[in-house]
């Protein structure tokens, strides 16, 4: 035994140096000369940048020509009505909430008490549409009432919120999700439970989130290639250092963007988005570069929905080679299913899944120590992905997402970083981009 505070003599064994490694988790003596014989091979398979650009360019310019056929919910004909919400303008917000406690106001005195008619928002009243490619809400709705034991509570936030909202817009002032929790902190108890109601309101309303005034707190940034005007200031993402321009939550004060940027790839991760930024990655190869830092936030999916459309350039998504990053991708592509009533909105169709790929793995040798096993819960996620009709409609992603569960590997974009820190913006893109290297 040691004493207390004395630390115990550690005698190295070379003779076990096998063991040792293992232990340490340290790799062969011959693995980073393996890694570094990969990188160079992959490295001299890049033609020269003017090649690339040459490639790229012709990509980009091919789809600001081609043509959108953008289509309605109404000019679908389809078998189940749908709901989806509209921009309103501060009046009309204010207009709709007073013809709702009118209502309300009638009910009661007519007896037939108090109450909500709030759309269910639940997977059962969600539907794919594969016209549009995106997740919209049908128009199923429950009735919410005040005397009710198991809803009082939920009416009452129901209420309450709607309050907040005509305050807001009465003074045409915007607060976040996290003020408006704050205003009545023993009645929501949880922010989840008002920001769900929030939810619930805007889908009443028949208007988007953005409408009622309430913004979620700054998540997603942007650098690259992009200048804008955010309430009348001029914004250069080029001079925003390695951090990036954060994302307004308040687009509708974003306007006029101005680029010559070929293509805007879309990060899932903070730590690929700085390697990317500080190596200006964005003029080597000229494009703008954005991240929502993980999960996506609605202020994010505004503003890569109004930069597809005003710049008319594609977006390529890099992303870990594992099932939330696939989900994460979606959720940009055919809309969320909390969010699906203002999937219109906030769904930006034709993103490339550029990486990183399960089929990448091997094809880019990525080493087996920065190949993670997939834990259960990955596997279930992984075979669910596969049942949801977004991933069907592409035989592609398909074949991705079936190795992946076979295998059950998974890698981070960091597992690039293997060859190299500066791997990822001076090998593996570059060579994906000039190879067209994407589904």
């Amino acid at each position: 035994m040691t004493s207390r505070g004395k630390r115990p003599v550690e005698v190295e064994d070379e003779s076990d140096d096998e063991d040792a490694r293992d232990d340490r988790n340290e790799l062969p003596r011959e693995a980073p000369k393996a890694q570094a014989k990969a990188a160079l091979g992959f490295k001299k398979k890049l033609k020269p940048d003017n090649v690339i650009l040459a490639s790229i360019r012709e990509f980009s310019e091919a789809s600001k020509k081609a043509t959108v056929e953008t289509r309605t919910l109404a000019e679908l004909n389809l078998s189940h009505a749908c709901k989806e919400v509209v921009d309103l303008s501060t009046t009309d917000v204010l207009s709709e909430i007073e013809k709702t406690i009118l209502h309300i106001a009638q009910s009661i005195l007519n007896g037939k008490g108090f109450g909500y008619n709030i759309p269910a928002r639940s997977s059962a009243n969600q539907l794919y549409v594969p016209e549009l490619d995106r997740i919209v809400l049908k128009d199923k709705a429950t009735f919410r009432p005040f005397a009710n034991m198991s809803s009082v509570r939920k009416t009452a936030i129901t209420t309450r919120i709607l309050q907040l909202v005509h305050q807001l817009c009465q003074k045409r002032i915007h607060v976040t999700k996290r003020d408006l929790f704050y205003t009545d902190v023993k009645l929501f108890v949880e922010q989840t439970q008002s920001d769900s109601v929030l939810d619930d309101v805007s889908c009443m309303l028949g208007c988007t989130r953005s409408s009622l005034n309430v913004v979620a707190s700054e998540k997603g940034v942007v650098v690259g290639r992009l200048i804008f005007v955010e309430d009348g200031d001029t914004i250069d993402c080029t001079k925003m250092g390695v951090g990036g321009k954060a994302i307004p939550p308040n687009i509708d004060k974003v306007k006029d963007f101005v680029s010559d940027a070929l293509f805007i790839l879309l990060v899932e991760k903070d730590a690929a988005f700085m390697r990317l930024a500080e190596d200006r990655f964005y003029n080597r190869f000229p494009c703008v570069i954005i991240t929502a830092k993980g999960q996506p936030d609605v202020a994010t999916r505004l503003f890569l929905k109004k930069m597809k459309t005003d710049l008319k350039i594609p977006v390529l998504g890099l992303v870990d080679s594992d099932p939330y990053g696939l989900k994460i991708l979606s959720v940009y592509l055919s809309g969320s299913k909390n969010m699906s009533y203002d999937s219109s909105n906030l769904t930006t169709p034709d993103i490339k899944w550029l990486g990183v790929r399960p089929t990448d793995l091997d094809k880019y040798k990525i080493p087996e120590q920065c190949r993670l096993p997939m834990t259960e819960q990955d596997i279930k996620t992984g075979k669910d992905l596969l049942e949801e009709d977004f991933i069907k409609k592409d035989p592609n992603w398909i074949k991705e997402l079936e190795l992946m569960v076979k295998t059950k590997e998974k890698a981070e974009i960091q597992a690039l970083s293997s060859f190299g820190f500066q791997y990822l913006s001076e090998v593996y893109l570059p060579l994906k981009i000039q190879q067209r290297d994407w589904i």
